[in-house]
């Protein structure tokens, strides 16, 4: 095993140059992977950088070429989890230059995970956790594989909604690594595991309230594929579920995070990528939680969870009863006090008035969609723009300032804003802003094609006092 100042040195190693790299990076960056503020969901007060993995990726990859130079035998079991972690970090950086779109990049992660499991890492046996016995997986192994290794990115991603947030809990989670790889006897689990922590150590300098930079995609794909792999390393073939078990329970903010996203968006009638302002920090922040303490209560059930999960593996699966109970208990509390559930006496109610809502999201969703078969037969932008007016009166929207109405100011693709105006109280602001981003995506097709003027009536710039920050979780 290595020695602690070996371990000592990775870590502020990996941190000095990842800070160092993400200061050039905000000295002369600026131009490419800009991220500008919505008014919405986005609230930052400028456009900031999202192209924040570049320097942990950089970092990550330094370390390796340290320890293959030290140990040969290390590059060739590491060189392929190495290189799919850049692989995947490639995919979500093109992003942050230029939206590549969910299903082009769903592909590409399925793509890399592919590659990763044709070089040999995989799920292949599940082991009994909470005693002796194992079973063979059989061609099951390669979905199971897939499933792991495509999911934990997104669900990092997923969460990378507030400053820090991605960051510090990938540096949680990789410490937990780094344990799962001393229980196992896996010097090399613990040595990688401590470069990844100290690189997101390093940029979370710069990362934490207020943010100067952001991951990006690229950096968050990079820390979830760099979870889901390592973990895979870590575990034993005779014992792979306890190792995923532990991941699964450190996992457990943004697991229940990504659940109660697919529910409520599933209820609503919302793309299940589509995002929007009412995940678990944004609902914190509701409750009276400046961004700091959000933050510090986040890492704090992340660290205790964390905690639950070693808990496991160290006591060889006895406590998994336990720390499942507590974790089912927690998910209940959750929902209740963050107020996804009212009341759980009002539960059935509450889900028939979210029908009634998600029948209006659908009968929107309906309208755009033939707007973006219009945007094929109409002849001229003028054409269009008569049915686009048509269509925004028919969903209850308006074109101009009316009393009583609020702004939603959409970004295009093409970086132009446009705003449409909503109506009604504001606990149905969120509905209502969701149905307006749906028009996001033909608006952005229709200037594709004639330019800005299909949407000239769309340009009205709101005032100052009617496009502050309105919270859409109330």
């Amino acid at each position: 095993m290595w020695q602690l100042d070996t371990i000592s040195l990775l870590f502020v190693g990996a941190l000095i140059l990842s800070a160092a790299t993400t200061w050039l990076l905000l000295r002369n960056g600026g131009k490419f992977g800009m991220d500008k503020p919505d008014s919405y969901r986005k609230q930052h007060e400028k456009p900031i950088s999202r192209l924040g993995g570049l320097p942990i990726v950089l970092a990550l990859a330094a370390g390796f070429v340290v320890l293959a130079y030290r140990q040969p035998e290390f590059a060739h079991k590491w060189l392929p989890i190495i290189a799919t972690n850049v692989l995947i970090f490639i995919v979500g950086f093109l992003d942050d230059l230029h939206p590549l779109g969910a299903r082009i990049k769903l592909v590409g992660q399925i793509g890399v995970a592919m590659v990763l499991y044709s070089l040999g890492i995989s799920i292949d046996m599940l082991s009994n956790p909470l005693g002796a016995g194992n079973f063979s997986l059989g061609w099951w192994s390669l979905p199971l594989t897939v499933i792991w290794l495509v999911s934990i990115p997104n669900i990092i991603n997923l969460i990378d909604g507030m400053d820090g947030l991605a960051t510090g809990f990938g540096m949680f989670l990789c410490v937990t690594l780094a344990f799962i790889g001393h229980f196992a006897n896996m010097a090399d689990v613990v040595l990688m595991s401590t470069v990844m922590a100290g690189a997101l150590a390093g940029f979370l300098i710069f990362n934490f309230p207020p943010a100067r930079i952001f991951l990006g995609d690229g950096g968050a794909y990079l820390i979830g594929f760099f979870v889901a792999s390592v973990s895979l390393v870590s575990s034993n073939k005779g014992a792979v579920m306890a190792g995923l078990l532990v991941m699964l329970i450190a996992l457990g903010v943004p697991i229940l995070d990504t659940l109660f996203a697919i529910i409520r968006r599933a209820v609503r009638g919302v793309p299940i990528f589509r995002a929007d302002a009412e995940h678990i920090h944004h609902r914190l922040m509701v409750l009276g939680f400046s961004k700091a303490k959000a933050l510090v209560a986040l890492y704090s059930v992340c660290l205790v969870l964390s905690l639950m999960g070693i808990s496991v593996l160290w006591s060889r699966g006895i406590s998994l009863p336990i720390v499942g109970a507590v974790v089912f208990l927690l998910a209940l509390s959750a929902a209740r006090y963050l107020g996804y559930v009212r009341s759980w006496r009002t539960l059935k109610a509450q889900f028939q008035e979210a029908m009634v809502r998600r029948q209006q999201m659908l009968f929107t969703n309906a309208y755009t969609r033939v707007l973006e078969w219009e945007i094929e037969r109409c002849k001229s932008g003028d054409e269009f723009e008569t049915l686009l007016m048509h269509t925004i009166d028919r969903v209850g929207l308006s074109p101009d300032p009316r009393p009583g109405f609020k702004p939603s100011v959409l970004t295009l693709s093409n970086d132009r804003m446009v705003t449409l105006y909503f109506p009604g109280p504001e606990d149905a602001e969120p509905l209502w802003r969701a149905r307006t981003d749906l028009f996001t995506i033909v608006l952005s097709l229709a200037q594709e094609k004639w330019g800005e003027s299909c949407t000239s009536r769309l340009h009205a710039i709101p005032t100052e006092a009617a496009i502050q920050p309105i919270n859409a979780l109330h």
